[in-house]
Parts: structure tokens; C-alpha cells; sequence
């Protein structure tokens, strides 16, 4: 039987709008359902740019995109493409943290796959309740550590929603082949249990055996429902992220963007940065403040990298020191968490102060989620024992960022080497323009999926991601150097995902995670792979 036409204008995938053909109405039964103009896609972009520009707030763009999404798919993904610098800060971070934690009062309409403890033994059975079965992508997150936000609960959907997004726009993705997951095991947010509103469960969070054990329910019936799908770890708290990544990363295809995103995307920055301060990553030492698994990430890739330049790996961590709330993380404390052991400095106890005073950094990295605490004197003291001293400052959203673009360059006379981890406009110093480089994840894990869906990758490997490091690093034009930035446009970022993932795929054949032979034409293949919405 044939379907009535109003079924195409309300599934997002078919529908086009006002741009079916005339011919397309009369045969699918849509003349009358639609005004008699046939607009172009261009004209509809236009259309919804105006008004969503016309919205007063961000968090109003974000509701209008949202609606644009689940109306509309294809132009959604059309115009997130073809104005990503403008939408990616609406679809993602600064924007998308007030979206989580607004999001049980926002919310619409469903969008992505919500499993609670009440599912739990049916949890197989369950995922078929998912209406594409040939699902290749999944971000799952339990809520508990959203941006730098806390704890989050159900409202966290939003996080996986918007890393899929930018999955499909950035590096093509089939978004038919998508699923955000939100993995609701309670929430120790009293003011969210007691809101009205909220969606999520009311009850404390579940934790030990119990909350293991349903993980591992869920992990289970993924690889025996979509056996083919990368699974992608984000927003976990620290201890449950490094866990659940060292128990499972043999086990199944899977990554932890907090982790190994953010450690490829500071990498980058870091290598990109050895083209201004003309020295080699091993030749540096590195202070970060802040120890949670986004900076031991970093501080594990960063001391293989360093080993690929020849130091040993004792030698490598001895180049890394990590502030923690107690101060410097050194071997003489009573405890200390497995994943900061490596990095335990042979040194006495002292605080973030002495230690940029002591250690004279050469790079000082931020991965703190708490505002400011880059202060004029540290930054100061930075600028007064190096040239060119490298602040990143990588917490998200932008109101977090241990310090702004302009206090690094201003602190500094201008010599700072400063990357973000949220977007900051462009300084005015010394006659010069600073273009601050924002170290988003998004310059890695959409290539990176890319070229491991592709090429038949069984696991996510560290070589892996220093090589997506290298590819990215190489993306940065010299007159972006020039002007002090790290990362290549966001206009650039469909041409960067797919060298990372052409640079992805191979080092995987190296290293023998590849199953069947890569073609030749390997790049070619990506690029006809991308999903590019057009009617």
C-alpha cells in the first residue's frame, strides 16, 4: 500500500519540504500538503539561517537547530556543513553544556536511546527497539562528568546527540548509522531528583559491582546486536573512564574521547607549537594542572610520543608533572590513583605556585574545569623563564577555561603559545593578530571514526592516535602558525578528517588491526564515502 504523503513531511530522513518537485508531489501525494513554490536547498538554508540568526539567545538556536534536525535531516546537516565555524559552537561546547543542563525543561521531542536500571537482564532485547539496525557509530554516556559541569544524569543526552552531529558534518558519517545512547544508572545531583521536570531517575547513583555489572550488560549486548559499531565512552567520571577503557579496549571496537580525544587534539596542538618555539617534544618538560583522566591521557600519548624521539619511557614521564587538589602528585603520598602512579614525581611536596616556579615548565596545560586559575603571576612567571611558554588552557565550556586568550597574550607581551579548549575571539597585540587555536576533540574523533569504520579496524591503538596527532598537526597552514594558531580553520575540517582518517587507517594496517588489505586509492574511497546531504 502506498504510504500518504504526509508520512514523507514527517520523517526527517525522506522529507524535503518545500523543495519536492512537482513531480515528486503528484506522485507522492503531497500536492496541496505544500505551498506551490519549489524552493532549492540553498534557498532553505538561507531560510533557516535567517531565522535561526534571528533568535536572541544561543540556547534558542540550539532549541531551532534541534527542531531543524529532527524535521529535516539532510538540510540540517547541509547547513551545519556549510556554516560549521558559525553553528559548531551553537551544536556543540560553549553552547551544548546550558542545553544538558537546561535539557529536561527544553526538551521537545525524543531523540537518541535511553537505558535505565529498570532495563536491566533486557538489555539485548531492548536495543532492538533502536530503528536502524545497521548502527556503526554509538556515544554513550552515564551522565556523570558533563564538560565541566558535574553531574548531569539523563540531561547529559544531549552530549552524545551533539558528538554525533558533528561525527556526520565533520567527517561524513551516515547519520542512519549513528546512535547516541544515555545510560541512566541515577544521578547525585539533589537539585536535578528534586526538579519536577527532570526526566532521568530519581535515585542516587548506583556504584561498585552493581553499576559494573550493568555496564558489562550493556557492553555485551552491543557487540551481539551491532557487532560492527565503534563504541565511543564520553563524559564518564574519572575512575569509571580510565576503568572501563583498560577493561574493554581489547575486548571491543571502542575509544574514550575525554581520553584519548583530547589527548590526540593537545598532542596536536603540541606539535604544531614545536614549529614556533623550534624544539622537539622530548626536549620540553610539561606541567598540568589538573589530574583527572583527560590529563593523564594526555600525559600517557605525550610520553609515547616522546619515546618515538628516542627518550625511554621512565625518562618520558619525568618530563611530565601533574597538580592535583593536594598539590603536586608525588610519590611520597599515602595514595595515589593507578592512572597519576606513572607520572608521580621524585620530588618534595609543593603547590601549583612553587611548582612553576621550580619546575620552569615549558608548557603549562590546563585540564582543570575551574576558571582562572591560570593567574597573571603564573602566567607571568611563565613568560619570565621561556620565550614562547605554551599555555593551553582546555577546559570546557568557555566560562571554565583556566585562563582567556587575551589574559595568556597580554601576560605574556604577546609570546604566548595558547590554545583553547572553547572558542576566543581574535587578539589585538603588539601591531600583531593573535588567533587563538581552539583544541577541539572535533579536529579528531569524527576523522578518526571515519577511518576506522573504513578501513575494518578490530581496535583503537595509541600509534593510532599519534598518528591522527601528526595529520592534524600537518593541517596547520604557516600563515596560521605565523599568526600563533595551532589547528587549521573549522571551514578546513571535512579535509582534515579525511587525511586523519586516511593516516588512521593506515597506521592500523601496520599494526596489523586490519583484517583485508587497504585499495590503493584508500583516500579516494574516504572521500566517496563521506555523507553529503543533497536531495
Amino acid at each position: 500500500m502506498k504510504k500518504p504523503g504526509i508520512e514523507y513531511l514527517h520523517n526527517p530522513r525522506l522529507n524535503k519540504g518545500t523543495a519536492f518537485t512537482p513531480e515528486e508531489r503528484l506522485e507522492l501525494g503531497l500536492t496541496g500538503l505544500l505551498p506551490p513554490r519549489v524552493s532549492t536547498m540553498q534557498q532553505q538554508v538561507e531560510r533557516s539561517l535567517a531565522n535561526m540568526r534571528a533568535k536572541p539567545t544561543n540556547i534558542s538556536k540550539y532549541m531551532f537547530l534541534a527542531a531543524l534536525q529532527k524535521r529535516n535531516e539532510r538540510l540540517f546537516f547541509r547547513m551545519l556543513i556549510d556554516h560549521i565555524t558559525e553553528l559548531m559552537p551553537i551544536v556543540y561546547t560553549p553552547t551544548v553544556g546550558q542545553a544538558c543542563q537546561e535539557y529536561s525543561s527544553i526538551y521537545r521531542e525524543t531523540s537518541g536511546y535511553y537505558l535505565s536500571l529498570r532495563d536491566k537482564g533486557r538489555v539485548e532485547e531492548l536495543l532492538s527497539h533502536w530503528p536502524d539496525q545497521d548502527v556503526r557509530l554509538i556515544v554513550a554516556t552515564d551522565g556523570e562528568r558533563i564538560l565541566g559541569l558535574g553531574d548531569l544524569g539523563t540531561n547529559g543526552m544531549g552530549i552524545p546527540i551533539g558528538k554525533l552531529a558533528l561525527y556526520c558534518a565533520c567527517a561524513g558519517i551516515d547519520p542512519s548509522q549513528c546512535m547516541p545512547i544515555m545510560i541512566d544508572v541515577g544521578t547525585e545531583n539533589e537539585g536535578l531528583r528534586e526538579d519536577p521536570l527532570y526526566l532521568g531517575l530519581r535515585q542516587n547513583r548506583i556504584r561498585g559491582e552493581e553499576y559494573l555489572e550493568f555496564i558489562d550488560e550493556f557492553i555485551q549486548a552491543v557487540k551481539k546486536r551491532f557487532p560492527n559499531a565503534l563504541l565511543q565512552f564520553e563524559d564518564f567520571a574519572t575512575p569509571n573512564a580510565v576503568s572501563l577503557l583498560e577493561k574493554y579496549r581489547d575486548e571491543l571496537l571502542c575509544f574514550n574521547d575525554d581520553i584519548q580525544g583530547t589527548a590526540s587534539v593537545a598532542l596536536a596542538g603540541l606539535y604544531a607549537a614545536t614549529r614556533i618555539n623550534n624544539k622537539k617534544l622530548s626536549e620540553m618538560t610539561y606541567l598540568f594542572s589538573g589530574a583527572g583522566s583527560a590529563a593523564t591521557g594526555i600525559g600517557d600519548l605525550l610520553s609515547k610520543a616522546m619515546q618515538r624521539e628516542g627518550l625511554s619511557e621512565q625518562e618520558a614521564n619525568a618530563k611530565l608533572f601533574f597538580i592535583d587538589s593536594q598539590g603536586l602528585v608525588t610519590q611520597d603520598r599515602d595514595y595515589i590513583a593507578e592512572h597519576k602512579k606513572p607520572f608521580a614525581a621524585d620530588l618534595p611536596p609543593m603547590s601549583f605556585e612553587e611548582a612553576v616556579n621550580q619546575l620552569k615548565p615549558d608548557a603549562l596545560i590546563g585540564a582543570t574545569g575551574t576558571a582562572g586559575v591560570f593567574t597573571q603571576d603564573i602566567i607571568e612567571t611563565m613568560g619570565q623563564n621561556h620565550e614562547s611558554p605554551i599555555i593551553f588552557a582546555l577546559s570546557n565550556p568557555t566560562a571554565n577555561a583556566e585562563c582567556t586568550a587575551e589574559q595568556a597574550y597580554q601576560w605574556t607581551n604577546g609570546r604566548a603559545i595558547f590554545a583553547s579548549g572553547s572558542p576566543f575571539n581574535v587578539v589585538h597585540i603588539n601591531n600583531e593578530i593573535k588567533i587563538p587555536g581552539q583544541g577541539n576533540n572535533a579536529y579528531i574523533f569524527p576523522g578518526l571514526g571515519l577511518g576506522v569504520l573504513n578501513s575494518g579496524a578490530t581496535r583503537v591503538n595509541d600509534e593510532m592516535l599519534i598518528s591522527a596527532a601528526e595529520a592534524l598537526a600537518t593541517s596547520v597552514s604557516q600563515t596560521q602558525i605565523d599568526h600563533g594558531c595551532l589547528y587549521p580553520p573549522l571551514k578546513e575540517i571535512r579535509k582534515v578528517s579525511a587525511k586523519i582518517a586516511v593516516a588512521v587507517a593506515k597506521t592500523a594496517d601496520e599494526c596489523g588491526l586490519i583484517q583485508t588489505q587497504l585499495p590503493q586509492d584508500f583516500d579516494q574511497v574516504i572521500q566517496e564515502k563521506m555523507y553529503d546531504p543533497k536531495y
